[in-house]
């Protein structure tokens, strides 16, 4: 099989692919419909706010979703070993510590350089022991699903398809699109959301774990709410209230610091920064190897 992936792969990436998308939506919808039944959460064609225990509980849901189809897909159609997208822990901790170091430095340094441009102005801070738990929980639970869906199987098949580097590309579109819905989504929102499908997925394509895409994607997201900013257009729980005299470019206004181009500056730093390591790691592998 692993030896009929490799002479088809062309092919056979692409169509897992497209198989998957349909039934992973679906049946994750099928499981967030369940979630949002079990909260007690409105159900309505148009957007309504959650509280952060109904989202929580929803999203927890789709991850059961998710983790279905992904291991049904991984086991029966790729047939290959479910751990093999990328959950390996052994050898990977140290990228749990740098993604979450990453991510929270971006967000601490763009608040930090708002906060002197004036373009935000601390306002209080308030801390809610459930609300900062669950807060946690829900964007772990968040990173977990969508990395394990879109680095751990759409990246992975795609690069069985094609050059790496295109297939990272095309996997960051498809993220980027995947949040086209979202609420106050904005031009530099979008770039910045293609240009973190690129950060998250970077390290995948030399690694093949997603340890590291799972932590920071974590850290983005948690440390986000914290200093007050929403994620992706959504409203969450915020440690610290601030407020803007208006809304810019460069403050993201009501999507957050992923409409902010300081998003795109700290992003675009980031990809090169990783290029490079994981590039000179490999010439030592090749130079060890001769």
């Amino acid at each position: 099989m692993k030896q009929d992936n490799i002479q088809g792969g062309k092919t056979k990436g692409w169509a897992r692919v497209l198989l998957i998308i349909i039934p992973n939506f679906i049946i994750v919808g099928l499981f967030q419909f369940a979630g949002a039944y079990v909260s007690g959460k409105e159900i309505s064609p148009e957007y309504v706010q959650e509280t952060t225990e109904q989202h929580l509980i929803t999203s927890f849901f789709g991850l059961l979703g998710t983790l279905l189809v992904i291991y049904l897909f991984v086991e029966l159609v790729d047939d290959e070993r479910f751990a093999d997208v990328g959950l390996h822990l052994k050898n990977h901790k140290k990228g749990i510590l740098l993604g979450l170091i990453a991510g929270l430095f971006i967000i601490v340094a763009g608040y930090l350089v708002l906060e002197a441009l004036n373009q935000i102005e601390f306002a209080e801070t308030i801390f809610l022991g459930s609300e900062f738990l669950m807060t946690g929980f829900l964007f772990l639970i968040v990173s977990i699903s969508e990395e394990i869906f879109f680095r751990g199987y759409v990246l992975r098949n795609f690069m069985e398809s094609m050059n790496k580097y295109v297939a990272l590309l095309v996997s960051a579109l498809l993220f980027a699109l995947m949040h086209a819905a979202n609420p106050n989504l904005s031009l530099i929102g979008n770039i910045n959301l293609f240009l973190a499908g690129v950060v998250l997925g970077l390290p995948y394509i030399y690694t093949k774990n997603l340890m590291f895409p799972i932590a920071f994607h974590f850290s983005w997201n948690f440390f986000q709410s914290l200093f007050g900013f929403n994620v992706s257009g959504l409203d969450s729980y915020s440690l610290i209230e601030f407020k803007t005299t208006q809304d810019t470019w460069v403050n993201g206004g009501d999507f957050g610091f992923e409409g902010s181009v300081l998003a795109i500056l700290f992003q675009i730093t980031l990809i090169v920064a990783l290029y490079v390591v994981f590039n000179n790691k490999k010439k030592e592998k090749l130079s060890i190897g001769m």
